[in-house]
């Protein structure tokens, strides 16, 4: 009974989706999260233009929550609408921006290409550009464009990586277009840390203090002391030079008085 439940809600979800998809299209529809609340509930719609959503006088508004509440059977729904940061990054509205492209009738490797320097020119740390369908002639192909570093498999490829699909109806046919964003402050599970190494000291009261070693501060002091240590061996030659010098003087004077003697 619960699985029924927990597929029934999942449906439903996403037949709301794709309503809130059809219906906010030209507002920049950039995906929407249901939160049960003890007042009812409450539906948060992310959109690239708020204002589109909300309409004259909150009249889309209002007739997205009627419609939700009829059709969708939501319990006293409230529609909360928030802007979207950087459109870039969110995959839905780029893959409707580049739907929209190609029903101008732009190329498509020159709208994938354009597209994916938006998304890397906002700091997104990969980003994966997928359209198949008629792109070419009479058969279907997929075109795949790819740039930065992004996952592909595994569960951090399902949590960490956003994806967005949109379709657009062409002469040829329909194109599917599929993008995949890895947003940047992404933390993958095998990144690691180095900490910086620390050096314990032992006060005369007994206290013990950890300090962290600066390593450049390191290499400078030893730096310095190899320069000293250079210093000293070209003033102790300098010192032996003036002894062999004095020493060489005092024979030659001695051998001048023996053979006057």
């Amino acid at each position: 009974m619960i699985e029924k439940d927990f597929v029934t809600e999942g449906l439903r979800r996403t037949r709301i989706d794709e309503y809130l998809e059809k219906e906010l299209e030209r507002a920049g529809y950039g995906g929407m999260d249901v939160q049960i609340t003890p007042l009812g509930t409450m539906v948060i719609v992310y959109a690239e233009r708020p204002g589109m959503v909300i309409g004259r006088g909150g009249k889309n508004v209002r007739s997205i929550t009627n419609t939700l509440k009829n059709e969708f059977g939501l319990d006293n729904p409230q529609i909360e609408v928030k802007e979207v940061a950087v459109p870039e990054l969110n995959p839905k509205i780029m893959a409707y921006k580049i739907a929209n492209m190609l029903q101008r009738g732009m190329h498509f490797r020159r709208v994938a290409y354009s597209t994916i320097r938006r998304i890397m020119g906002a700091g997104a740390q990969g980003v994966e550009v997928t359209i198949s369908g008629k792109i070419r002639g009479s058969r279907s192909a997929v075109a795949k464009f790819v740039e930065g570093y992004i996952k592909k498999c595994g569960e951090p490829s399902i949590r960490l990586v956003e994806e967005g699909f949109a379709t657009v109806q062409l002469k040829p046919g329909v194109l599917g277009i599929y993008v995949r964003i890895m947003p940047p402050e992404t933390v993958l599970p095998d990144s690691v840390e180095i900490l910086p190494p620390k050096m314990i000291i032992e006060e005369e009261d007994g206290e013990v203090i950890e300090e962290e070693i600066d390593i450049e501060t390191e290499v400078i002091i030893e730096e310095e002391e190899v320069v000293e240590e250079i210093e000293d061996l070209e003033e102790l030659e300098e010192v032996v030079e003036e002894v062999v010098e004095e020493v060489v003087e005092e024979e030659a004077t001695e051998e001048v008085e023996e053979d006057d003697s």
